[in-house]
């Protein structure tokens, strides 16, 4: 990514990395959205973590080291860069001491979901997976087969979910379907929401220069 104006970028799922492992750039927070953290080594990825609303990422830029890892949305997402460069010598220190506790207490939980994810059965991991992105699958086993059809449809691929819960998407596929209701007759081909769509036609300059 290439040096950013300090406003929100919004990025749509399947885009460019929003940082590569290696390079250096700012702190950023996650606004909206779910953002996905990987280790590389050659043509594969090792998912890390996932990055939820409110949490910061790129946070070796508080060290003043290269990111280690590498970032994309998970979800079509929002994010904003941290503008510490912005403030004081005192200002600075302080807002970088008060983001080094909030990184110590995300990094807890955030390790957490992810031990939660790849760990138990395949249908606890993503039903684990579901809460964290905020879908109502619970609340889809009572609802129409419409409300299961936009749960699906505002999940990742299925190979990327596969990927992230360590399981086979055959496995994947057959235990979303005992989680949700089945599809509704009328559903037809997958389509984007409108909010999905406005994201996608909307993708900020600084992004499509630096990725």
């Amino acid at each position: 990514m290439s040096s950013p104006s300090f406003v929100p970028v919004r990025v749509p799922a399947g885009h460019s990395p929003i940082f590569r492992a290696g390079q250096t750039g700012p702190v950023w927070r996650v606004l909206d959205g779910v953002v996905r953290l990987d280790r590389t080594s050659g043509p594969s990825s090792l998912p890390v973590q996932l990055a939820l609303p409110g949490d910061l990422i790129g946070i070796e830029a508080l060290c003043d080291l290269p990111y280690q890892f590498t970032a994309e949305a998970f979800t079509a997402c929002e994010l904003e860069p941290v503008a510490l460069s912005a403030l004081g010598g005192a200002e600075a220190a302080a807002a970088r001491e008060a983001l080094l506790r909030q990184v110590l207490l995300q990094q807890q939980v955030r390790s957490h979901d992810m031990a939660t994810l790849r760990t138990g059965t395949v249908m606890q991991r993503l039903a684990h997976l579901l809460r964290l992105l905020g879908l109502p699958w619970q609340g889809a086993q009572a609802a129409a087969g419409a409300q299961a059809d936009a749960i699906r449809q505002a999940l990742p691929t299925l190979r990327e979910v596969a990927e992230l819960v360590d399981a086979k998407t055959e496995t994947v596929c057959r235990a979303l379907a005992q989680l949700l209701p089945p599809r509704s007759r009328k559903s037809g081909p997958p389509r984007r929401s409108i909010a999905q769509s406005q994201t996608l036609a909307w993708v900020p300059h600084a992004l499509a220069q630096g990725m």
